[in-house]
């Protein structure tokens, strides 16, 4: 069995748009038929020169090679270029085909591919979820208001839900880390406050940035949270930063993995006090390097905690990661009529949990003609950093790097 053909559709969510402006997903089929799916989750680059990078990853260290060859070609893809270092695009590109080539796999040998990186440990898999706005909350208002921000929580813990996520700090931007305006901690420590205050001991609080804080920033924001206890402080710094004092100095968890790819950058936020990976599996290295990942993790008693902000696809392959290593912690989910639709509902949130799929591969269904039929035409990227520095005189009500759509926009 080879790898034979590629095929790459972007496809746009309608509204509400989670999940970001649009999703990669790449189809591929061996020479004996076998089709499997994946998804990149790459957005240095806007979608169409992305393509081009995952066309030229798959014919220079793909075509034609058996899809058990995992290693071979991921060393292939990281090394061969003479870069042998982590690289978001290339590893986006190659994740996202590493994952199709284990759903070949599971396939051809009729078992889910859990089975075949060590087997289901965990049948069931706790989710958690961003807070979105409900349909009578007015935007960009929502953003800003701990109160509607409360009442979202509240219907997700009802809902089932043990765990929810939600960012008030402010907007990140295209500069260097900055120190939060006082509004900001104000901001931050209300919506703890009042988030807490609705769902009481039902649900963990996640604390989520975007990586928008200098060090110092960080820690001073981290300090004003610790009252409310939350599971994690999400990404405080920039990727690149070291973030051995915010891990020190601050009272809660430090996660982060979003933005982060393979072994060696993961291993290092771990050696600077990150007690939860939340690795992408469409940037990180794509499954048998996230399994890696996770064993390392597991030697610093850390967990792991699988990032989406993309299509199923991507969450099938989390949840795939999630049923076989011992440190799972969570998994993000998003719960839109589209990602559903997407995957013919064969991916589902029940009860606060996802029930690890026995279907062979990666346990899904794909829409290809729904992927298709929702083609993206705009120019922005994935998500998009803000350019203007942040105020200190006004209100950052800031709506995200992928504003949301509603049915009318």
């Amino acid at each position: 069995m080879k790898l034979a053909d590629l095929d790459i559709i972007v496809t746009a969510p309608p509204a509400p748009g989670w999940g970001g402006r649009y999703w990669i997903l790449v189809k591929l089929t061996t020479d004996t038929g076998v089709v499997g799916w994946g998804e990149c989750y790459a957005s240095s680059i806007g979608p169409a020169a992305m393509t081009h990078v995952i066309r030229d990853v798959f014919a220079r260290h793909m075509a034609d090679q058996n899809p058990e060859d995992i290693e071979l070609m991921f060393r292939r893809a990281y090394s061969a270029g003479f870069t042998q270092r982590p690289d978001l695009t290339v590893m986006g590109a190659w994740s996202g085909l590493e994952i199709a080539c284990w759903d070949i796999l599971g396939k051809d040998r009729d078992r889910p591919v859990h089975a075949l990186i060590g087997g289901r440990l965990n049948d069931r898999i706790r989710a958690y979820t961003y807070l979105y706005p409900q349909d009578h909350h007015p935007l960009p208002a929502f953003w800003a208001s701990a109160e509607m921000a409360a009442e979202s929580a509240l219907a997700c813990v009802e809902a089932g839900y043990s765990a929810v996520k939600f960012d008030p700090a402010g907007p990140y931007t295209i500069r260097a880390g900055h120190m939060p305006s006082m509004f900001d901690i104000s901001t931050s420590v209300s919506f703890c406050r009042t988030i807490r205050e609705a769902v009481g001991d039902r649900a963990d609080l996640l604390f989520g940035t975007h990586g928008q804080f200098s060090t110092g920033g960080a820690v001073r924001m981290g300090q004003a949270l610790e009252p409310f206890s939350p599971l994690w402080y999400e990404e405080p710094c920039p990727p690149d930063t070291d973030l051995s004092a915010v891990a020190q100095q601050v009272r809660i968890p430090v996660a982060t993995g979003e933005r982060l790819t393979t072994k060696a950058e993961f291993a290092n936020a771990l050696r600077q006090g990150v007690s939860i990976l939340q690795p992408a599996l469409g940037r990180s290295g794509g499954i048998w390097e996230t399994k890696k990942i996770a064993a390392i993790a597991e030697v610093h008693n850390a967990q792991m905690a699988p990032h989406l902000y993309a299509g199923p696809v991507e969450w099938a392959a989390n949840v795939q990661l999630a049923a076989a290593i011992p440190n799972i912690l969570m998994a993000e989910t998003i719960e839109t009529p589209f990602h559903s639709a997407l995957i013919k509902n064969s991916l589902t949130v029940e009860g606060g949990y996802i029930p690890v799929p026995t279907a062979p591969g990666l346990g899904i269904d794909v829409d290809e003609d729904l992927a298709r039929a929702h083609p993206f035409t705009g120019d922005g990227l994935h998500l998009q950093m803000q350019e203007d520095p942040i105020s200190y005189h006004a209100v950052n009500n800031f709506a995200g790097g992928a504003p949301v759509k509603r049915d009318a926009d």
